[in-house]
């Protein structure tokens, strides 16, 4: 509960992080997954990646995945091997997880805990720097470096003097709230291109003007930070769906200039209205 715009994105905030108990669980958790890689394959390196890792990652957990990059000996590479690398790593993680669901997807395997998912993701370095990782679906190796993603985004974070990766939680509340249109990787580069050398003076016209350059940008090509090429929102046009996001966030660029209005107009408890329509249940109520 807020009286104020300033109080109310303060608690949104709040409500978009895992609690300190869920954190320590998937420290332990991410130990054990990389321990039982270790112990059915030759594991050259193991890291956390993906949105845990950067500090972008939104509660609850529940609905959230955490991705463990595991490197593996070049003995596993085969030219068109990413079923079966996927299916050596499935079979390894079941020594160990025989009760959680254990399956293989695009280019992890998942283990379905009950609380929350454990991604791994097998990957060979890369000659050149980087890393190779599977793609079954389009049954091809992949050149990555989630490293460099973890870097860019603390450092672009530091350059917006700490409001870069609170804003990206916030936007990834609203996709979330919004049936999850938009991966997170694709939302979260997209965000850090739009507000590449753009002051972010406060929340609410930080969250109103991405919605707005989105509009158009989701449209476009955005590669990977990374540098190893690629359009990470490639998925938007084959699967159809790119017409539903752009006209989601035409909706959520009008309600958030709306909402900015009102509050200038002296109509906090509308403008609190208004923003819960933007962010959901995330956003708290008036009063």
């Amino acid at each position: 509960m807020a009286t104020t715009i300033k109080q109310s994105f303060v608690e949104l905030c709040r409500n978009l992080e895992i609690t300190d108990l869920q954190a320590s669980t998937v420290s332990t958790r991410q130990t054990n997954v990389r321990a039982a890689m270790d112990a059915g394959m030759t594991v050259l390196d193991s890291f956390l990646v993906g949105s845990y890792q950067r500090n972008t990652m939104i509660g609850p957990l529940s609905s959230a995945d955490v991705d463990i990059f595991v490197v593996l000996d070049p003995k596993y590479y085969e030219a068109n091997g990413q079923a079966a690398l996927l299916d050596k790593v499935k079979y390894a993680l079941r020594k160990s997880y025989k009760t959680p669901d254990v399956s293989r997807n695009g280019q992890a395997v998942t283990i379905a805990f009950s609380d929350f998912h454990v991604d791994v993701v097998p990957a060979f370095n890369r000659k050149g720097g980087g890393y190779l990782i599977p793609n079954t679906i389009v049954k091809q190796w992949i050149s990555t470096d989630p490293k460099k993603h973890i870097e860019k985004w603390a450092s672009e974070n530091k350059t917006h003097d700490g409001d870069l990766v609170p804003l990206i939680k916030m936007l990834k509340g609203w996709n979330r709230e919004n049936g999850a249109l938009l991966t997170s990787f694709h939302l979260e580069a997209l965000a850090v291109q739009i507000l590449t050398n753009v002051k972010i003076s406060d929340y609410p016209s930080g969250a109103r003007f991405v919605f707005d350059k989105a509009r158009n940008q989701v449209q476009l090509p955005v590669f990977d930070p990374a540098g190893y090429g690629g359009n990470v929102g490639a998925y938007l046009n084959s699967t159809g769906k790119m017409a539903d996001v752009v006209s989601h966030l035409e909706t959520a660029f009008k309600r958030a200039g709306d909402a900015e209005q009102l509050e200038k107009n002296g109509k906090t408890a509308d403008a609190v209205a208004k923003w819960r329509l933007v962010f959901g249940s995330y956003f708290p109520a008036y009063g």
